[in-house]
């Protein structure tokens, strides 16, 4: 009977110098290999030529290595890159590289689908098949570095979590990325340079602030009012603004750092004076920035990016209350890379 063999990348430094003190070799081989995996993103062990061929045998027979594999890349006529990343069991998800002048921000997904259900987003008509592992939540950002240093010439600079999938839940397993990415065995990336995208899980954001991390967040909002979040957002009838408000005066209180709000404009859904003045006192607890974020349609019509006027009210009434905001054009619309439109569409 054949024998399956172990994901080596789900053992930990430890675990590795220990299973080859099993195998009556020296322990900082368990080092070396680490550094394989990580550091250099090794994905045979092959290439393991510190290590001899009857090692790198025996690793072969016990472990396996489930590296990605970037099936398909897209190149926007903005220089947006988008990759249908293949998984070690067939499963594809989809990452993407956006360049401007000064960075190179890699957006990169959690979860294989989407556990919730946004009426706007293509992601959310894919059920939901399984969470990412750290490994492969990884081995995007090691995709989009390469691809920056190649056709942009400098290494990434940033990483979003606002691909495939709701961050939160999946939460250790992105934790376990966030930490091998900034780690010095890893990619060795600040934490400053990584921001993790949620519709807002109550519960999830806290444990985030009692665990005290690092990298920034970012709440996809879109409305302040509840009867019109539910009506596009349900979940948020299970997560209700009260409750988000609650986990988020606490993040600030714990972490004190800005919290940032997504938000598209509608027509006809959230493009009133009420929407605005909500969104206001809503964000008046606590320092906060407001991306307005263009609207990428995904076919069927329901929703229409509000108007240039809709859009300068939001920003004028926002800055007049002191709250910093952006609006921000979409990258990536032609190759359907753009927020909300990431859905395993065929090319």
């Amino acid at each position: 009977m054949e024998i399956k063999k172990k994901d080596i990348r789900a053992l930990t430094k430890e675990q590795l110098r220990n299973f080859f003190v099993e195998q009556k070799d020296k322990a900082f081989r368990g080092n070396q290999v680490y550094e394989w995996l990580w550091q250099k993103s090794a994905y045979s062990f092959d290439v393991m030529t510190n290590l001899s061929k009857e090692t790198r045998n025996m690793l072969e027979d016990n472990f396996v290595i489930n590296h990605i594999k970037v099936d398909q890349m897209q190149r926007s006529s903005d220089g947006t890159i988008k990759n249908a990343v293949r998984l070690h069991d067939g499963l594809v998800v989809e990452s993407v590289l956006i360049p401007t002048a000064s960075r190179t921000t890699a957006c990169v997904s959690s979860q294989v689908g989407c556990s919730l259900d946004c009426k706007f987003c293509a992601t959310s008509r894919l059920k939901r098949m399984r969470n990412l592992n750290p490994d492969e939540i990884y081995d995007q950002v090691v995709a989009i570095d390469n691809e920056s240093r190649l056709y942009f010439d400098r290494p990434l600079s940033n990483i979003v979590f606002m691909g495939m999938g709701e961050p939160l839940m999946n939460y250790n397993n992105v934790l376990k990325a966030i930490d091998k990415i900034t780690s010095p065995e890893g990619l060795g990336m600040s934490p400053k340079r990584i921001v993790v995208s949620t519709s807002g899980v109550p519960k999830m954001i806290k444990k985030m602030a009692d665990e005290e991390v690092k990298f920034g967040l970012a709440v996809s909002l879109h409305s302040a009012i509840d009867e019109v979040r539910t009506s596009i957002m349900p979940f948020n009838s299970t997560f209700p603004l009260k409750d988000l408000r609650e986990a988020l005066e606490y993040w600030y209180s714990k972490t004190k750092n800005r919290i940032t709000y997504e938000y598209v404009v509608w027509e006809g859904i959230n493009d009133t004076r009420e929407a605005v003045d909500a969104l206001v006192k809503f964000c008046k607890f606590a320092p906060s920035k407001v991306n307005i974020i263009e609207y990428n349609p995904i076919d069927d019509g329901e929703f229409q990016q509000a108007s240039n006027t809709a859009v300068d009210m939001y920003k004028n009434i926002l800055e007049k209350n002191g709250i910093t905001v952006t609006v921000r054009r979409s990258r990536g619309k032609d190759i359907d890379a753009a927020c909300g439109q990431l859905a395993n569409k065929d090319a």
